[in-house]
């Protein structure tokens, strides 16, 4: 029986909706975060935010809530060239691919996870990777996770489970698993403290949260929250 979970959490609304799947779920759960170089750096300082206040408003959480551990992972930055971590306009590539897909991101991601969950005797990895409503990214796929989880129990013979809670479900859905797991509570959190934009704009705020309403994120976050709102939509 699983007991214990290393969430990758970037402070998003995605990853903050898995944390609290988590926490749910698992006696003791910790959190892993990536400093490498993104365009929307305030995702970091969002994600502090955003376990003071789980710990805060959810103390039947905040007592499983454990280590949080943030890595430097600048090289990322240094070896891509998406508009993620440069200053460049969000487009459609030649590959089919937008420019803001970072190559190896999710891999890397996932491998360094697994490397401090051996470390701390933590059974599960939980992402919010998604491929039902995404970016288009290949490392988002349910396939390359269990291909991920493969590699990784093999590579460190330790038996590891990823966990895509938000896998096969849109982002209207994603808020609803919210309110389903933490209530009116967690959605007003989510809207007000996590941070999606690409651009890492702040200084817009919407009915859905904070961000540019213009980047693929925004764009996705926003159509999600409209459905889940409606009267008759996911949210009803």
């Amino acid at each position: 029986m699983h007991t214990s979970a290393l969430v990758l959490f970037s402070g998003g609304q995605d990853s903050t909706t898995c944390l609290a799947w988590a926490l749910e779920r698992y006696e003791r759960v910790e959190t892993i975060g990536f400093d490498y170089g993104q365009r929307h750096h305030v995702e970091m300082n969002a994600r502090v935010v955003v376990l003071d206040q789980l710990r805060r408003q959810f103390p039947h959480w905040g007592a499983k809530l454990g280590q949080d551990q943030v890595l430097d992972l600048a090289v990322l930055g240094q070896i891509s060239e998406s508009s993620l971590t440069r200053e460049t306009a969000i487009r459609m590539e030649t590959t089919g691919l937008p420019s803001s897909f970072v190559p190896g991101r999710n891999l890397v991601f996932l491998t360094l996870a697994a490397a401090l969950a051996y470390r701390r005797g933590l059974q599960v990895l939980v992402t919010g990777v998604c491929e039902t409503d995404f970016s288009g990214y290949p490392d988002c796929r349910d396939d390359t996770v269990k291909a991920m989880q493969l590699a990784l129990s093999l590579g460190m013979d330790r038996r590891f489970l990823l966990e895509t809670p938000l896998m096969w479900i849109d982002k209207a859905q994603t808020w609803a698993l919210a309110r389903r797991l933490g209530g009116q509570v967690l959605i007003d959190l989510i809207v007000e403290q996590t941070h999606t934009c690409y651009l890492g704009d702040r200084s817009r705020r919407h009915a859905w949260g904070y961000g540019c309403a213009s980047c693929p994120a925004c764009e996705l976050r926003a159509r999600g929250f409209a459905q889940f709102s409606a009267p008759s939509g996911t949210g009803a």
